[in-house]
């Protein structure tokens, strides 16, 4: 990935699964380029970033098309072009994720729709703009797409709606060469999941289910990531690559 420049959206902390990302594509030699919410996103990124030379970062809000657009109008005068992104954004509100899924209210459930599903289409849509050469675009969702897991509620809808654009991004990005796939990643300890009901225990039957019998760490799912942002995965596209020890294959 030397020379590649790869747009990374999602950094929280060090626990952030978009930071394993960064730091696995950045040992490939891969230029580095953030986007960060707010100013303590900020400034937790000048931690993290310390010994990589200098922060290229701008902030978004990807509720807002005009800050999207204005961030890809900056990558584009500052770097030119776009050789990968990884989209590792979502959220939906605590008392959604706490209460009975039947209780998701409509603001609630547009809400959590809008920053995990359909950002992921906006953000798609400029960077193929600056992609001539072509690229490769990965986000993160997780098995309570597919599966019911008790508390993930309307997050577990807004990922499937997200595994949906997938498809239908990779079927649009592929004459032009852009490779969309998803990483669906076993539980892991990041500040968002602190807002699951019982999280501890979906860790703990992971553990005791999954056929490697343990969890996965973000440096495993950084590994993957790289595989889908490089020409190790030039013919794989429109796929959810599950990286979940294995639980994904249990019935019981």
């Amino acid at each position: 990935m030397s020379g590649k420049n790869i747009l990374v959206m999602g950094v929280r902390n060090k626990w952030s699964i978009a930071w394993g990302i960064a730091r696995a594509a950045y040992r490939e030699g891969a230029n580095l380029i953030f986007t960060y919410l707010g100013d303590r996103e900020k400034v937790e990124l000048e931690k993290l970033t310390a010994d990589m030379g200098t922060l290229r970062a701008r902030p978004c809000d990807v509720t807002s098309d005009e800050d999207i657009k204005n961030l890809f109008g900056w990558v584009k005068t500052e770097f030119g072009m776009l050789h990968g992104l990884v989209h590792s954004i979502a959220f939906a509100r605590s008392e959604d994720l706490g209460d009975s899924f039947l209780n998701t209210g409509r603001d609630g459930f547009r809400l959590a729709l809008d920053v995990s599903a359909y950002s992921f289409v906006a953000v798609c849509r400029h960077a193929a703009q600056l992609m001539p050469e072509g690229g490769s675009i990965i986000t993160l969702t997780y098995r309570g797409s597919v599966k019911v897991v008790p508390g993930y509620n309307v997050m577990g809808v807004a990922k499937a709606a997200l595994e949906a654009c997938v498809r239908y991004a990779a079927y649009e990005l592929g004459e032009r060469n852009i490779r969309v796939n998803a990483i669906s990643s076993g539980p892991i300890k990041t500040l968002s999941a602190k807002g699951i009901k019982n999280f501890s225990d979906v860790l703990k039957i992971v553990e005791e289910r999954a056929p490697l019998k343990r969890n996965v760490t973000t440096e495993e799912l950084g590994n993957t990531a790289v595989y889908l942002l490089s020409s190790l995965s030039s013919g794989v596209t429109g796929e959810v690559i599950y990286v979940d020890s294995g639980f994904n294959n249990m019935g019981l």
